[in-house]
């Protein structure tokens, strides 16, 4: 059985998750920086739906895994609604609501990430001596 502690199923979440965040956060940006450019429309990133499919359904980490490394988090630019007459559809207030959920669900995850690794540190540790 093949144990790879710095890229098990949980870590590799965690990193997705991660990724996510990180491209989430330039998204967000860059709606913000475009609240005034005509006919611009907004995007936000899709993962979520595909981290779920990824995991459900398999028989064991190994096939969960593999196809972990096949999702990725991705801009979809929403093209539907219009906030103005201008045609641009960013909306100020659901973009800091955006940017302060990203944030909450960042600062959780690299927390996350830092306690298995802490827990990895503390194994190490504590069989020295």
């Amino acid at each position: 059985m093949k144990v790879n502690l710095w890229g098990d199923l949980p870590t590799q979440v965690l990193q997705k998750g991660l990724d996510a965040a990180t491209l989430r956060q330039e998204v967000i940006s860059n709606n913000v920086a475009n609240v005034n450019t005509p006919g611009f429309k907004r995007s936000n990133v899709t993962f979520e739906e595909g981290l779920k499919k990824a995991l459900a359904g398999r028989e064991n980490n190994y096939q969960r895994t593999s196809l972990l490394e096949d999702t990725s988090p991705e801009a979809v630019k929403d093209n539907r609604t219009s906030m103005r007459n201008d045609l641009n559809n960013v909306d100020m207030e659901i973009e800091m609501l955006n940017l302060s959920s990203n944030q909450i669900k960042y600062n959780g995850l690299i927390q996350l990430l830092n306690n298995r690794y802490s827990n990895l540190r503390y194994v190490i540790n504590e069989g020295r001596r």
